[in-house]
């Protein structure tokens, strides 16, 4: 146990090193974003032309809020915006925050009511576990986000509409990427720009929600 707490901490201090240093962390605090991962947005939805006025989304996992400041930005004031996370986060102007488990019928039911009974043209999820260092832990963890992201828009998501989730190549990966597959026209595999090179991380960006 000893040892594995040692792992943990020298995991953590050499991703604190690396945030303090990183480029589109200094870029994020220039622009005002809250964190790093408003340009995996910006970047994935330029390339997939994800956004149009006027959309209904919802964004799962929203703390600290970088994604609905985009949203905000990019979508204007007709849009419906929900963003959803089990975290408190600090208001988004024109950003509906439910600070609630979307797993269950409570978390469910207030996310409907944000939505006002219309279902969301889009489904983003930048969900990912608490990191332990110890991969295979942490990628079991990213899949069943994944999953749980990925059943949220197949109940909810407007047929013809759009899906991004964060996920973890590796274990599970692929059985994760027929999932979305069976649901959607196309199905993209991206690595933004912004993500690090050394991380696991990609998204899956589905197109076209098959009808229901």
């Amino acid at each position: 146990m000893a040892l594995q707490a040692r792992k943990k901490h020298k995991f953590v201090k050499a991703w604190m090193q690396e945030h303090v240093n990183d480029h589109w962390v200094k870029e994020a605090t220039r622009l005002g974003y809250r964190s790093r991962a408003a340009f995996k947005l910006l970047e994935i939805a330029e390339r997939d032309q994800l956004f149009r006025p006027g959309l209904g989304v919802v964004d799962l996992g929203s703390a600290p809020g970088s994604w609905a400041q985009v949203l905000r930005e990019r979508l204007g004031g007709s849009a419906r915006i929900v963003a959803v996370d089990l975290l408190p986060m600090d208001p988004v102007p024109g950003v509906r925050f439910v600070q609630a488990d979307f797993r269950d019928e409570p978390g469910l039911a207030a996310v409907e009511t944000a939505l006002d009974g219309r279902r969301p043209d889009l489904v983003l999820s930048d969900m990912a576990p608490n990191l332990s260092g110890i991969q295979a832990a942490d990628q079991a963890r990213s899949v069943l986000l994944g999953e749980l992201a990925l059943d949220f828009a197949a109940r909810w998501l407007q047929p013809g509409g759009d899906f991004v989730v964060k996920a973890f190549q590796g274990e599970g990966f692929p059985e994760l990427q027929r999932e979305v597959q069976a649901c959607f026209d196309k199905v993209y595999v991206r690595k933004p720009k912004s993500s690090r090179d050394r991380s696991p991380e990609v998204y899956l960006v589905g197109k076209r929600r098959r009808g229901a």
